[in-house]
């Protein structure tokens, strides 16, 4: 079959087959492009396998390329990276492979391409389209993965049981490509995952952040979790997660499913995430993975807060507090950043039972002013948050919790162009307080400076320097009787 796609035309893929004749070696593009070419999704890294030395090519095609080609060679690997104008080129020599029970490295010796493509992953990662003149545009497609991306199916070229086996990461890598896909996992892949799910442990725990990360960032990052309970895994990577699982009867009273009602929430905000926008000089990389983190972790303290009230039925108070002690040690454990990113979720896990607090109760300037000066910056993504968590069958409810919202969202912009609360500094600092009292550093410094700050926070004295100046003396007055 040969290939009837523009794409496949590309100058530079031309370029890389005439080099290749040069050297008399066969070349293909494969792997992901291709997959992507018959997807119609965009791609710009580009696999190209070659019979012989993939270095040699790689060189040979930088040269050709000229200024603004750059090239890594991973002379280990045998392995070289040309980058140019945008486009990642990924050159590698056929090989086969071998594996160690103890280890997802594999013994790699020189291979034909039959042999590269029985070593892929999935049967429709393992098409390869000739680049060498004679057979340009040729579909190499052995295990049918055309007919699996009409079918919308993961499936491993080979014995899945020995494929999970060898590289159980490729148990983690299948899940994430039926999500980001929308696909489904073949019957008898679904099985061996769940019969090799212990193999899970020789794997570093920053490949599997890579790939929980490309879940998160899914359409629909659901999925990705539901699978991951489904064939047994999510226990072993992500015991936090799996023990919110269940529902609790007492009294003939139970409690929602908490898993459930957390991947809801994160495909909520998933949806609601494209609002998002980055602010300009924002810190915090890629706001939209973070907050989805957030929104799978808000209720992370429920089993642990769980309690059972004759009268009020099932408790989780505190749970958004005990949830965001546990962020720091979730993130250390799964290798995620332990940075401004993991402070971001842990702020938004400990602040987003305040909205809804504030809309249950008389929405008073004081308990806004409060949530602006916590959440700062973050005032936006949090209120994004909490209309995430609005998951009700009830509609009034749903329609009341969210026109209430918005009472807030409005309070909150009046009190911002009033009062200038978010992110602000008391407008009198510890300095100079000791200057004025003639103090020395002491708590009675900081006893000052916080009363100013909850003064202005509780509307009792604006947000201005003389006001602040004059609260202080008074406060000292009354001290010194």
């Amino acid at each position: 079959m040969t290939v009837n796609n523009p794409k496949i035309e590309a100058p530079v893929l031309h370029l890389i087959g005439e080099e290749a004749d040069r050297l008399g070696l066969e070349c293909y593009v494969i792997g992901g492009w291709v997959r992507d070419l018959f997807l119609h999704r965009p791609s710009d890294d580009i696999d190209v396998v070659v019979v012989g030395s993939g270095i040699s090519l790689a060189e040979a095609v930088a040269k050709r390329l000229g200024k603004g080609a750059h090239i890594a060679v991973f002379k280990t690997y045998g392995t070289a990276q040309v980058k140019h104008k945008g486009m990642e080129l990924e050159f590698v020599g056929a090989r086969r492979e071998s594996y160690r029970r103890d280890s997802r490295n594999p013994i790699v010796e020189d291979g034909t391409l039959e042999e590269d493509q029985n070593r892929r992953d999935f049967t429709i990662n393992a098409m390869a389209i000739c680049l060498n003149k004679h057979s340009y545009g040729e579909l190499l497609d052995p295990f049918d993965g055309i007919g699996d991306l009409e079918r919308c199916i993961i499936k491993t070229p080979l014995d899945p049981d020995i494929t999970f086996s060898d590289d159980p990461l490729r148990m983690m890598r299948a899940i994430r490509f039926a999500t980001q896909l929308g696909f489904n996992l073949d019957g008898e892949t679904f099985d061996a995952i769940a019969r090799n799910k212990e193999r899970i442990g020789i794997i570093t725990k920053e490949r599997i952040a890579e790939e929980l990360n490309k879940i998160m960032l899914s359409r629909r990052p659901s999925e990705g979790w539901i699978l991951l309970d489904k064939t047994g895994l999510l226990p072993l990577i992500f015991p936090e997660l799996a023990a919110l699982k269940g529902v609790e009867v007492k009294e003939g009273r139970g409690h929602k499913d908490v898993f459930y009602h957390t991947l809801k929430v994160l495909d909520n905000v998933a949806n609601l995430s494209p609002a998002l926008s980055s602010r300009e000089g924002d810190k915090l990389e890629n706001r939209v993975l973070w907050l989805r983190w957030a929104a799978l972790l808000h209720d992370i303290g429920k089993p642990r807060s769980k309690a059972w009230d004759p009268q009020a039925g099932w408790t989780f108070r505190n749970h958004n507090y005990i949830g965001a002690k546990m962020v720091p040690k979730i993130f250390a454990r799964l290798k995620l950043p332990l940075n401004e990113k993991m402070e971001y979720v842990r702020k938004m896990v400990d602040l987003h039972m305040r909205p809804i607090n504030l809309i249950e109760d008389t929405v008073t300037d004081s308990a806004v002013r409060r949530l602006l000066f916590e959440a700062g910056d973050d005032i936006d993504d949090l209120m994004l948050l909490c209309d995430a968590d609005i998951t009700s069958r009830n509609e009034q409810k749903v329609e009341r919790y969210h026109r209430n919202y918005q009472l807030v969202r409005q309070k909150m912009v009046e009190l911002e162009e009033r009062d200038r609360i978010r992110n602000f500094q008391p407008p009198v600092n510890g300095d100079e307080i000791m200057a004025m009292f003639h103090l020395e550093p002491c708590s009675l410094v900081g006893e000052l400076k916080a009363a100013v700050k909850d003064a202005i926070l509780d509307g009792v004295i604006p947000n201005e320097r003389d006001a602040a100046i004059q609260y202080i003396n008074e406060l000292w007055q009354k001290k010194q009787k």
